[in-house]
């Protein structure tokens, strides 16, 4: 018997292909190697035919050279952290396409000399907040709060309600935040209530500030007090205000949910928060207050550590600026947008599934709102479909309940509703 091994193609002379030298310039020459390598060992093992070498390897190869996959959110969470939280809207994906190459992020074109960096994005974001004298944006949220810290208050005390130092994803926790910043925390009230004289106990010379933490992610009910911005801003140092979701205005939808500019109204001397939030931009973090504030943190040195690079700042700009941004999009749909969708697509694949329409109940996610129930409408089916459909190209992801896979439209673009249908029916054909 011949050793199918003297018949298996030399690494060079496959990679030599013009179809795999393709796929190198465009992927990257590593991911095509191991595909190919891992083809010829199946070949060495006969498994693959000599001649089927190079096909395979083309089938082997990811579409792009990275591993994440395009997901559509059909779990009724509308910025849902396991997905990226907000999905970028148009503009600002084109954005993206502009701030990839070589761009004036910190040109001045007209005089040539250098510019300030992120100008028009802190513009845009100034615009979009009047009552803040100055803005900056950081890497993230936390990064945000820990600025903040670390400028103001290393060394000195931050008083804080105890039923505010919050825990939310991962393990993280405003407290250990705020002590790894070398500040000292005056923990005021129980954690069911806390007054205005608490706070004004606390605070003494040594105070950098009044931290005041939307906890975003949980609600207490039941005999329970605390003090609203407008009361703690009458206390003799400033209040920072972490507002987590980053909504920049009141929503009507979302009438719990604390805001930049009513804050700030309220006498905030600084506002933190998330930009791939409510506000449906990328991660980021916001700052927006008193310019004097502002700009000491600005010019802080740790302030360097947590620059967003162009991509952030382009991005950022295309959401404040440009169309409202998929978030915003899906919070304004209603029940009466959403069931004639669903009852659309129940209707296309009735012929290949068991597929019913009906209303359902969404979520806002991302820490934010946790008490607001969005009505929606949803489509059924068989709850077999649930792994197929996740592991698809695009991966739908969707949610198990009562032994039936639902996927809920509120976070579906319309655009994608072919994509769904199309996606339920190759997952039906593998799973019959």
């Amino acid at each position: 018997m011949t050793d199918p091994r003297r018949a298996t193609p030399r690494t060079d002379h496959v990679l030599a292909d013009p179809r795999l030298q393709d796929a190198a310039r465009r992927l990257g020459a590593r991911i095509v190697k191991d595909a190919v390598v891992t083809t010829l060992d199946a070949c060495r093992a006969g498994d693959l035919a000599p001649e089927a070498v190079v096909d395979a390897a083309l089938a082997a190869l990811p579409r792009r050279a990275t591993a994440l996959r395009r997901v559509v959110n059909a779990t009724g969470v509308v910025v849902h952290t396991n997905l990226g939280r907000a999905p970028l809207s148009p503009a600002a994906v084109d954005a993206l396409g502009v701030a990839a190459g070589a761009t004036d992020v910190e040109l001045d074109l007209v005089t040539g000399r250098r510019g300030r960096r992120g100008r028009s994005v802190l513009a845009a974001l100034a615009a979009a907040v009047p009552a803040a004298e100055a803005v900056h944006v950081v890497n993230n949220g936390a990064a945000a709060l820990a600025l903040a810290t670390c400028g103001l208050a290393q060394g000195r005390t931050v008083v804080v309600a105890r039923g505010e130092m919050v825990e939310i994803g991962d393990g993280f926790r405003i407290p250990e935040l705020l002590e790894s910043m070398g500040a000292r925390l005056r923990e005021v009230g129980t954690t069911n209530r806390v007054h205005l004289d608490d706070y004004e106990r606390a605070v003494d010379d040594n105070t950098a500030f009044v931290l005041k933490v939307h906890p975003s992610n949980f609600v207490v009910r039941g005999f329970t007090a605390s003090v609203p911005v407008q009361a703690l801003a009458t206390l003799p140092v400033p209040v920072v205000a972490d507002i987590g979701s980053g909504l920049l205005r009141p929503h009507p939808r979302l009438p719990d949910e604390p805001s930049a500019s009513a804050a700030l109204t309220a006498g905030a001397a600084l506002v933190t928060a998330s930009g791939d939030k409510l506000l449906g931009g990328p991660q980021c973090g916001l700052m927006l207050g008193r310019a004097e504030l502002v700009e000491a943190l600005r010019r802080h040195p740790f302030a360097r550590a947590l620059r967003v690079d162009k991509l952030t700042l382009a991005a950022l700009e295309a959401t404040l600026t440009g169309p409202p941004p998929p978030v915003v999009e899906a919070l304004a749909r209603t029940r009466a947008d959403l069931l004639p969708r669903a009852e659309a697509m129940a209707a296309a694949l009735t012929e290949v599934v068991a597929a019913t329409a009906g209303p359902s109940v969404a979520a806002v996610g991302g820490g934010g709102a946790p008490e607001v129930a969005l009505p929606s409408a949803a489509v059924r089916l068989p709850s077999d479909l649930a792994a197929p459909l996740r592991t698809g190209d695009p991966s739908v992801v969707g949610y198990v309940d009562q032994g039936r896979l639902v996927l809920d439209l509120i976070a579906v673009d319309p655009r994608d509703d072919p994509v769904v249908v199309d996606a339920v029916r190759q997952a039906a054909r593998t799973c019959t």
